[in-house]
C-alpha cells in the first residue's frame, strides 16, 4: 500500500456518537489524495475507543487513560502522522465529499501559504462565521464584557469576530476555523504543532499567528464544506471557563509580553467585578442563589490565581 498523502487526526472526549458520524463522512467517499485516520481517544468513559476498533479497524487508534486536552492529544495524533499533510479535524464534525481533497490541492498548488481550511456549516447548512482575527489588547478588555457594547469596544469585538465578512467567498485570514485545518506535515513539525501550555483555548489562535510571523498565508476555502456540530466536546467541561482565562492570559503573555499580561490581569478583575454586579442584579429577590453564585465565582476566581 503506498504512503498515505493526507493524514487526518481525529481527537475525541465521550463524543461517541458523533465520532461514528465524523469517520462514516470520511471513509463515505474515494479520496483523490490517499489518506490516513488516526483517532486519539483522550480517556473516554463512553466506549469511543472500543467503538472505533471495533467498527473501524483500518483507523490508527491511540488510546489516552485520561484526557490530555486539545493541544497535548492533536500533538499525539500529529506525531503519527505518515502523511505529507496532516488535518487536525474535531469530532464533532462531518467531512463534505471532496474537501479536505480541495484543501490539499489549494496548499499544493500555493507554496506560499502555510494552512488551509474549508467552510463550516451547520447541521441545517447554514454558515458558521467562525473566522476571525488576531486579538489584540482591546480585545482583551472588550470580548465578552460590558466594554465591548459601546465604541471602541464595540468595533474591537466587529473587528475581532470579523463581521464584515460573510464567509461565502475564499479569503486569506488570520485564523480559520479550528475544527478542520490542514498543514503540511513538514511545517507542522518544524512548529513545534500546538503549544501545549495553551492547552485547551488558544493554541490553534497560537499556531496561525506564528505561521504569520513566518510570512505564511492562511487560506479560507469556502468552496470545501465541512459540518460542524459546535462545541459538543468542551461544552459539558466543567473548567471549560477557568481554563479559557488561563489559556488567554498565556496566550497574550507569549504575544505581548509584559506589559500585556498585565492589561489582561486587570481586564479578568474588571470583568470579575462586572459579573458580581450581574449576579447581584439577576438575584436582587433570592439572596440565598445570589450568595451561591457569588461563591462560585469567588471559587473560580482563586483557582485563576
Amino acid at each position: 500500500m503506498s504512503a498515505p498523502t493526507l493524514s487526518v487526526v481525529v481527537l475525541s472526549w465521550n463524543t461517541q456518537t458523533l465520532l461514528r458520524a465524523c469517520l462514516q463522512a470520511l471513509f463515505a467517499e474515494t479520496p483523490k489524495h490517499a489518506r490516513e485516520v488516526v483517532v486519539v481517544d483522550n480517556g473516554s468513559h463512553d466506549g469511543s475507543a472500543d467503538m472505533v476498533a471495533r467498527e473501524f479497524p483500518q483507523v490508527r487508534l491511540l488510546r489516552n487513560p485520561d484526557n490530555k486536552l486539545y493541544a497535548a492529544g492533536n500533538n499525539q495524533g500529529a506525531a503519527l502522522a505518515t502523511g505529507a499533510f496532516v488535518c487536525t479535524l474535531n469530532s464533532d464534525t462531518e467531512v463534505r465529499p471532496g474537501a479536505l481533497d480541495r484543501l490539499v490541492d489549494f496548499l499544493r498548488e500555493n507554496a506560499n501559504y502555510g494552512a488551509a481550511a474549508p467552510r463550516l456549516v451547520n447541521p441545517d447548512g447554514s454558515v458558521q462565521r467562525a473566522c476571525m482575527r488576531f486579538p489584540t489588547l482591546l480585545t482583551a478588555l472588550a470580548w465578552n464584557s460590558w466594554w465591548g457594547s459601546f465604541w471602541p469596544g464595540s468595533r474591537a469585538v466587529r473587528r475581532y469576530q470579523m463581521l464584515d465578512f460573510d464567509h461565502l467567498h475564499s479569503r486569506d485570514v488570520d485564523q480559520p476555523p479550528g475544527a478542520c485545518c490542514v498543514l503540511r506535515t513538514e511545517e507542522w513539525r518544524a512548529l513545534g504543532g500546538f503549544d501545549e501550555v495553551l492547552s485547551l483555548f488558544y493554541n490553534d489562535v497560537d499556531l496561525c499567528r506564528r505561521l504569520w510571523q513566518k510570512g505564511r498565508a492562511i487560506r479560507y476555502v469556502a468552496d470545501a464544506e465541512v459540518m460542524h456540530h459546535q462545541g459538543a466536546s468542551t461544552k459539558n467541561f466543567a473548567r471549560m471557563l477557568v481554563l479559557w482565562h488561563k489559556n488567554r492570559l498565556a496566550y497574550y503573555q507569549k504575544h505581548h509580553g509584559v506589559l500585556g499580561t498585565l492589561w489582561v490581569r486587570v481586564c479578568v478583575r474588571l470583568r470579575i467585578w462586572e459579573e458580581w454586579l450581574r449576579i447581584g442584579r439577576r438575584n436582587r429577590r433570592d439572596p440565598g442563589r445570589k450568595k451561591a453564585e457569588r461563591e462560585h465565582l469567588a471559587a473560580a476566581v482563586k483557582e485563576l490565581q
